[in-house]
């Protein structure tokens, strides 16, 4: 991630969270007061966000030291340390949910990638997510989905053209609609179509597209479909694609599959900071 957008969005995290300042541990503990926090997982998953605790902790006060146990994408049972904190109490309780509902969502996105991954293992099909992200956490999320051993799709909009069926709509047809976007595209800007027939796919074939994308089909349906898209074309599989039932796609011919329950129906892995008081 980078480190200048990271701090950028945490200070503003950390503006929503703590307003003026956090009362119950500034009137409870002194400043001078020290203590040790053990980061660590409450169950199994794949952890993401070591920038996130480096960054965060230092940002609230450089006093802190920072110890990670793990790295990102490394997958840890429960009870297992992810990092140690040492410094201020109250700069470390300051900090801590912030830093926690972060690394938690992070990590159930790196844990759900890891799945969708090892149900295609020995498949050369790469998992990607999409922009199903949370509106402000693009950059966790996609970061995350890395760390689980996916790849990005667009990280925004202008990473890419891609034609989908209300584009394909309004304009008329695929023929039409592409031509039209790369009569006013530079050399370096990819474009996929999106599809959902063997007809559409022979003419977004025709029409010269970068991708083609075959939307909300069956695998058997898209091996029927891969047939008729020539070798310097990437395929990609996307709708209604889960972990749950990817595997079933782990021969239907594609380079990619994109699946947007990555991001959109994910669950926090159950993380929790444990302090202790007077730790030198």
């Amino acid at each position: 991630m980078n480190r200048l957008k990271l701090r950028h969005m945490l200070e503003g995290f950390f503006m929503e969270d703590i307003g003026s300042f956090d009362v119950t541990s500034q009137l409870m503990f002194d400043k001078a007061q020290t203590g040790q926090g053990r980061i660590y997982m409450k169950e199994d998953g794949v952890f993401s966000g070591e920038q996130v605790i480096r960054e965060g902790f230092h940002l609230i006060d450089e006093d802190i030291e920072i110890r990670m146990a793990v790295r990102d994408g490394e997958t840890l049972g429960a009870g297992e340390t992810i990092a140690t904190v040492t410094g201020p109490i109250p700069s470390i309780l300051e900090g801590e949910r912030v830093i926690l509902n972060l690394i938690q969502r992070m990590s159930g996105i790196a844990t759900l990638t890891r799945r969708a991954v090892n149900q295609l293992e020995g498949s050369p099909i790469k998992i990607c997510d999409t922009r199903k992200t949370t509106p402000g956490l693009r950059m966790f999320e996609k970061y995350a989905v890395r760390c689980g051993g996916g790849v990005n799709h667009r990280l925004t909009l202008d990473g890419g053209v891609m034609i989908k069926d209300n584009h394909i709509s309004m304009f008329g047809n695929i023929l039409h609609a592409v031509d039209h976007v790369r009569n006013s595209l530079g050399p370096m800007t990819k474009i996929e179509v999106e599809t959902e027939s063997i007809d559409q796919v022979k003419e977004a074939v025709e029409a010269g597209a970068d991708v083609i994308m075959f939307d909300n089909r069956t695998p058997d349906e898209i091996r029927d479909m891969v047939k008729h898209v020539p070798a310097h074309i990437l395929t990609e599989a996307s709708g209604g694609i889960t972990p749950d039932n990817i595997g079933s796609y782990r021969s239907c011919g594609v380079q990619f599959i994109s699946l947007g329950s990555l991001t959109h129906s994910v669950k926090s892995v159950d993380i929790s900071l444990e302090l202790e008081v007077g730790v030198e």
